[in-house]
């Protein structure tokens, strides 16, 4: 494991000095980045200043969504962007995955440190400055139990849609090109989890309730930090099983990505 994870901080390290070297350049791009969030957000702005609240939720409010969203989608793009699909299927159809699998090294960690898009971090600065306007404006009552279970939801908000770019990954090794629908859960669930769930359909929402329940991953905790009432009525614990969703479906994935290693046949180029 010290092996590892000292191969990872390697390649991580090269990765970084790679990007670094044309700092102009660089900061354009993170400069650029950022700039889309506050394009995004902006026009939701726009929107709430004309009907003043979408389903009884205020701007502040969505921020918060929003902002908690926008830190933990990008900061797991940043570090799991090795396993994006298309890049990773990509490494498949090329055959560079059969270099990888005859180094020494643990194969998931090379996977991992293979590509770090450190321009994510624009786009994390700006969810962090909509998550600070959030707090600004939302008069949120902090105890104890808040404080320490903030970063542990956005830990599973990490370790979800990370587990779905392992699986989405993973996939490829049978299907060499990666699936278009998989985006309906990475980019399109960071998507939806940045609005209040009561403003969907009844289906999309039974579905990211039941089938992919990531209702519980944002919507649920930021009841519990606004002091919102349960629009749904689900158990008092709903708040509390965002550690449960995101870090089972990370484990889920990895046992996935196991499976396909051992099953994995070159595309023979």
């Amino acid at each position: 494991m010290r092996h590892s994870l000292d191969i990872y901080r390697r390649l991580v390290g090269v990765q970084l000095r790679s990007q670094m070297q044309y700092r102009t350049s660089f900061a354009l791009d993170l400069l650029m980045t950022a700039l889309t969030v506050v394009v995004e957000f902006g026009s939701v702005a726009l929107v709430m200043q004309r009907f003043g609240n979408i389903h009884g939720w205020q701007l502040s409010e969505i921020a918060f969504l929003y902002g908690v969203v926008e830190i933990a989608f990008n900061l797991m793009d940043m570090t799991f962007s090795g396993f994006d699909p298309p890049r990773f299927g990509l490494t498949v159809r090329q055959g560079s995955f059969d270099q990888l699998l005859l180094r020494p090294v643990n194969i998931t960690a090379q996977v991992m440190g293979s590509r770090l898009v450190v321009r994510r971090l624009g786009r994390v600065a700006f969810g962090i400055a909509i998550f600070a306007y959030a707090l600004s404006l939302n008069n949120i009552i902090w105890t104890v139990p808040k404080l320490l279970y903030l970063p542990v939801v956005i830990a599973s908000l990490i370790a979800f849609f990370g587990g779905l770019f392992v699986i989405g990954g993973t996939i490829t090794f049978w299907t060499v090109d990666s699936i278009e629908a998989l985006n309906m859960l990475t980019y399109g669930g960071s998507y939806t989890m940045s609005y209040p769930m009561t403003i969907y359909p009844d289906w999309l929402r039974r579905f990211f309730t039941y089938i992919v329940p990531a209702v519980f991953l944002n919507f649920y905790p930021a009841l519990y930090f606004l002091d919102k009432p349960d629009p749904f009525n689900f158990p008092a614990f709903a708040p509390f099983v965002a550690p449960l969703v995101g870090f089972a479906m990370l484990w889920l994935s990895l046992r996935v990505w196991r499976f396909g290693i051992q099953h994995y046949q070159s595309t023979g180029n």
